[in-house]
């Protein structure tokens, strides 16, 4: 008898630490519900822009990954095309090869921890989406716009004809993946890289325009299911709301720009200044959607480069440079005099805020301003009229090394 009762007061006590366990458990789990917090808005707290990286993929193959850069504030934002070849030393791989190899060996989350390192910013959302999916998207938000400069009408190797109709115009979800993926043999690299960049910003327009319905909680859960993300669907939507906001209008694409070296048989794009170049082309993008007044980023600068220096091709490298920052170099020759010792920008629009951007991206103080003329209908900016085709000109002296003023370019 006895021994049946140690045995019943050992179930008892048996069950009373299960008890326990499962009060502390929904203990926990309570507090950890009324503590999580949305993370797109612990991000803010954190960096007043959103940096999201965004993903095409078909069959494990990157079509094109970007960097989308927002500011809430000015809804305004930039993209950083990140191009597939980009060539590098990659710890994750042990080796050297282009970056969208990552993402077939190691997946999105290495893939995007080796953007945030080679950009030197974190980023902190991914979306993710597949060929497929992103056509059943397009449909769902009813086609996206594109401009198709000259019809297409091409045959693959396999019989299977492609046709696209020219001019601005709505494609529907098979018809964005046949623009997409389509082949021509005169298409260099960079227009199909341009192609592509089309087919993001006609996304982001599309959400803008279809916002109302993408965001309305009974129909949202339908778009998530085709999204990929590392954000939940209640943080996913948030994530929307914010970037659906997006002035598309004004976004300027921006690509990697570097020296192209084949490495073992692959042609890699090795980004210029042992890839300090594209972290200050980010860098710069962000400062500038965060710093600028409203009218200062609403088109692309158009510059002249002169070379004021006996050094060969000194104004076309720095060409090349300021183009991959979202300029638009309309010109580069030789300085009246070669021999020029300081580095100069002649400011022909009057605007000091684009200016002082520009000179901070080659560390350049010493900007001057042209006379120009007041109450001018045509003026680009400040009501002012330049008798000058381009905004800025630049005049390179001794002090530049190539990519910086030195000593800042004193005046």
């Amino acid at each position: 008898m006895k021994s049946m009762g140690r045995s019943g007061g050992g179930n008892k006590g048996g069950l009373f630490l299960v008890l326990i366990f499962v009060i502390l458990v929904a203990v926990t789990t309570f507090i950890a519900f009324s503590l999580k917090v949305d993370t797109v808005d612990e991000s803010l707290k954190n960096d007043s822009v959103i940096k999201t990286l965004i993903v095409l993929e078909d069959k494990k193959q990157v079509l094109f990954s970007d960097v989308f850069i927002y500011y809430p504030v000015s809804k305004r934002g930039a993209l950083i095309n990140i191009l597939g070849n980009t060539g590098a030393i990659f710890k994750s791989l042990g080796r050297v090869d282009r970056i969208d190899a990552i993402y077939t060996e190691k997946g999105i989350d290495v893939f995007k921890s080796e953007i945030e390192n080679l950009i030197g910013q974190p980023v902190p959302f991914y979306l993710e989406m597949s060929l497929s999916n992103f056509s059943e998207l397009t449909d769902m938000l009813g086609g996206l716009k594109v401009f198709v400069p000259a019809p297409v009408d091409v045959k693959t190797d396999d019989g299977e004809r492609w046709l696209l109709p020219s001019g601005s115009v709505t494609l529907d979800g098979s018809k964005i993946n046949t623009y997409l993926t389509y082949t021509k043999p005169e298409e260099t690299e960079s227009e199909v890289v341009d192609r592509r960049q089309n087919v993001i910003l006609a996304f982001l327009s599309a959400i803008n325009r279809d916002s109302r319905t993408l965001l309305n909680k009974n129909n949202f859960r339908f778009y998530q299911k085709r999204i990929s993300s590392n954000l939940k669907e209640k943080d996913l939507h948030k994530l929307f709301s914010e970037i659906s906001n997006v002035d598309y209008e004004r976004l300027i694409p921006q690509s990697i720009t570097g020296s192209r070296r084949m490495v073992d048989g692959k042609e890699l794009l090795f980004p210029f200044y042992d890839g300090q170049l594209i972290k200050d082309v980010v860098k710069q993008a962000s400062n500038a959607l965060v710093d600028l007044e409203d009218m200062s980023v609403n088109r692309i600068y158009v510059l002249e480069i002169q070379n004021g220096t006996l050094v060969q091709g000194l104004a076309r490298n720095t060409a090349a440079l300021l183009k991959s920052a979202g300029y638009d170099v309309l010109s580069t020759l030789n300085a009246e005099r070669q021999d020029i010792e300081k580095t100069q920008i002649i400011n022909h629009i009057g605007n000091a805020d684009i200016a002082k951007n520009l000179g901070d991206f080659i560390h350049c103080t010493n900007i001057v301003d042209e006379e120009i003329k007041p109450d001018s209908e045509d003026s680009y900016d400040n009501g002012y009229e330049s008798s000058s085709n381009v905004d800025f000109t630049i005049i390179l002296g001794k002090d530049f090394d190539g990519r910086y003023v030195k000593n800042t370019g004193g005046k």
